[in-house]
Order: structure tokens, then sequence, then C-alpha cells
């Protein structure tokens, strides 16, 4: 009776996700689409600035000249209170407690092939000017689809 008991709790184990809130909002609980974008080191100064000491920030530079941070990312978080996607650059402490903060522009440098202010280049002038048609306005000064 023991064995049967164990084994439905754990399969009734409630599974935990991660815990990120706004920073605007530290109440409300924010959702990512998943899509993470990895700090990439190059130099031992930013590597002591993570807590490495001198010595192993050199060590560890001359072993792999690109260090890829695993407890860090940027990735686009989704707050209903603020009702819009923000960059936010995440920390993971454990695999449920996380801390957040806007993504400053310097961060970008330290993401690989990926550049927020160059437009995608696989999408058309066309589709670009397309999707931004709703924020201009017609020569009568109302807006398209109001």
């Amino acid at each position: 009776m023991d064995k049967s008991k164990t084994h439905l709790k754990s399969r009734n184990r409630r599974v935990k996700r991660r815990q990120l809130f706004c920073p605007k909002h530290p109440e409300k609980r924010i959702e990512g689409n998943g899509k993470k974008y990895f700090l990439h080191l190059l130099t031992s100064e930013e590597l002591r600035t993570r807590g490495f000491s001198d010595k192993m920030a050199k060590l560890v530079i001359n072993a792999y000249p690109v260090f890829v941070l695993s407890n860090e990312w940027l990735e686009e978080l989704f707050c209903p209170e603020c009702g819009t996607n923000s960059w936010c650059h995440v920390i993971r402490h454990d695999p449920i407690q996380h801390s957040v903060t806007f993504a400053p522009k310097e961060l970008w440098m330290q993401v690989a092939h990926v550049d927020p202010i160059v437009p995608n280049p696989s999408v058309s002038e066309f589709t670009r000017r397309s999707s931004r048609r709703t924020n201009h306005k017609r020569s009568d000064g109302k807006r398209y689809w109001d």
C-alpha cells in the first residue's frame, strides 16, 4: 500500500515554474517566450565583475576565448500590468529563483549574432513597412483601421 501511495505522490507533484517578476511591478509575474540570448564574455575584466578572481579570470579566458554564461541571459518578457513586451536581463540564482532587470543597450554587445538596432535582413522592406502601417496616419489626419 505504501508503494502505491508514493507512486501517486510523485505523479501528482506540481511542476514548479521559474518565478520572474516585473522590475516595475514586483508583485506581478511576467512570462517569457522561452528564447534566451546568453551573454558571451571576451575579456578577463568582464569575468572579474562577475566575481571571478584575477588569476582565475585570466586562466579561463586563455582556455576559452569566448566564455558563455549559462546563468545570465537576455529574454523578451511580457508584463500584464504594463501590457508590453520588454527586453530583460535575467540572472538565475537557482532553478526557480531569478532576478530580472531591464536590459541596457550595453548588454547587447555581449550577445553573439544579435543586434537589436539593425532590422532582420530576412524580412522584406514591403513587409516591414506594412507591419508599421497601423502607426501611420492617413492624409486626413486619422489613423488607418479606426
